[in-house]
């Protein structure tokens, strides 16, 4: 028998066993919860982001905007992934390669290297690309990519 909380689908990426005991709602027992209560911490997250439009192009900012949409969810949000995954890299290229694409992205801004939507593209690819969290990086990577 499957389990209906962590039955994944084909767009989601698995949660080590690790990952799952970081859930923090204890009523959550099925996946519609579960998809419930992170669409409203992210939709908490995004009001929080527009009123103060973080600098998107800092690790630091990228972390907080994940642990703000996740927060209350997952105690691992904001965190970066320590285990591999079937997509992103290796654990330990995560904040290597993540300052490289936030240099990259704040160079071509400054040297108008690109047009803005192939910026935002770029951006968004390489972001999701990586695969930072254990989680979430699709929505993650859309979200950040309003402040790009």
């Amino acid at each position: 028998m499957t389990d209906p909380l962590f039955h994944q689908d084909d767009a989601a990426t698995p949660l080590t066993p690790e990952e799952r005991e970081g859930l923090i709602p204890s009523y959550i027992t099925l996946r519609r919860e579960l998809n419930e209560a992170e669409q409203a911490n992210i939709l908490e997250a995004e009001a929080w982001a527009l009123a103060r439009k973080p600098d998107i192009l800092d690790e630091k900012s990228l972390k907080t905007l994940h642990k703000r949409m996740f927060g209350r969810v997952w105690r691992w949000a904001g965190e970066f992934r320590r285990t591999e995954r079937s997509i992103g890299v290796a654990p330990h290229h995560i904040g290597v390669d993540l300052r490289n694409v936030l240099a990259d992205c704040r160079y071509w801004i400054e040297h108008g290297t690109y047009p803005p939507d192939e910026i935002a593209a770029r951006f968004h690819h390489r972001l999701v690309q990586i695969h930072p969290f254990p989680n979430g990086n699709g929505r993650h990577a859309r979200l950040a990519l309003i402040f790009c």
